[in-house]
């Protein structure tokens, strides 16, 4: 049976990139991306990538899996499913990235980096997915969705969350039910544009989009996978039109909005946040979050919590996000 995470390790070419069961139609369309299409009609188009960042080995094994369940016949496929392992090279090197971040690249944002693997992958992926959404319209689906599932650098006092681009129109309902059941802890609402993968998709071509973060980054083979039970029996839910499961998370989803992109545009920024602190550890009005020649940034609220916070990304990038909960 083909097995879409050894043959993208492996690096070799595939020597039969379509083929067919009983029940499907697939397509192998380039290293990592695999096209899936049952013989019946149906009404969404779904994409779900992860390994965008290399290293973030969960969501990956995760998805393997459930293609093999796909392909083998154990599940039945009833939308027009795209899987897109992001960044094979660094997967490869156990590495976030082998040159640079490319979930900061999509919405054409790789013509302004230094040509490397990652920023022509993120043009190859932007390509992969609206050729995608473009035949499954022409085929008559409607809806469209896409997941790209992330594990994150540190630990977290929300295990499992939901990141939300910015988008002038209402969130789906459809949505943030599916997010709901799937077991996420809390949610984040986006305030501004970026060149992340699900802000390009829910863009450019209007779709339901979230980015998952599952659990931390570890390598591949020691992941604890009794911890996404909800979002595996989510996905499989979504891609074979079964009802939703109950939510198994005993607390209620939280919901945060960002009041601050904290940016590192000097050589000598500073981040206050200590490193060892958590996502969604909370800190109180008047905190120096951090300071750069002409700025500083502080906790403005009576309470804002931080996420993602690291000193060492490249000028002109995040440093960390400063929310409060909704």
């Amino acid at each position: 049976m083909f097995d879409l995470l050894a043959m993208t390790l492996s690096g070799e070419a595939v020597t039969e990139p379509a083929g067919h069961t009983e029940m499907l139609d697939w397509q192998w369309r380039g290293e990592g991306i695999l096209e899936l299409s049952p013989r019946h009609p149906c009404e969404a188009a779904v994409v779900i990538s992860a390994g965008i960042h290399g290293n973030e080995t969960a969501p990956i094994e995760l998805l393997n899996q459930l293609v093999s369940e796909l392909l083998s016949g154990e599940r039945q496929l009833r939308v027009r499913l795209l899987v897109l392992l992001g960044n094979p090279p660094a997967m490869r090197l156990n590495k976030r990235f082998a040159d640079a971040d490319m979930n900061r690249m999509f919405g054409g944002r790789h013509a302004r980096f230094t040509p490397n693997d990652e920023s022509r992958r993120a043009q190859e992926l932007e390509q992969m997915m609206a050729l995608f959404y473009r035949s499954a319209t022409a085929a008559g689906t409607t809806a469209r969705y896409h997941y790209d599932l992330h594990t994150a650098i540190r630990g977290s006092k929300h295990v499992r969350f939901g990141l939300l681009p910015l988008q002038a129109r209402p969130k789906s309902e459809a949505m943030l039910t599916w997010l709901n059941a799937a077991g996420l802890d809390a949610l984040v609402h986006h305030r501004s544009p970026g060149g992340t993968f699900t802000h390009f998709s829910s863009d450019v071509f209007q779709a339901d989009s979230c980015t998952l973060e599952l659990g931390k980054a570890l390598p591949f083979g020691s992941n604890d996978h009794t911890q996404f039970t909800g979002i595996r029996r989510a996905l499989e839910t979504l891609v074979s039109g079964e009802p939703l499961p109950a939510r198994e998370a005993a607390a209620p989803l939280l919901h945060y909005r960002v009041v601050q992109d904290v940016i590192r545009s000097q050589d000598d920024f500073e981040l206050f946040v200590p490193a060892d602190a958590l996502n969604f550890t909370a800190f109180s009005k008047g905190f120096v979050i951090a300071q750069e020649s002409g700025k500083t940034y502080k906790v403005e609220a009576d309470e804002e919590v931080v996420l993602f916070p690291n000193p060492n990304v490249a000028l002109g990038l995040r440093a960390g996000l400063m929310l409060v909960k909704m």
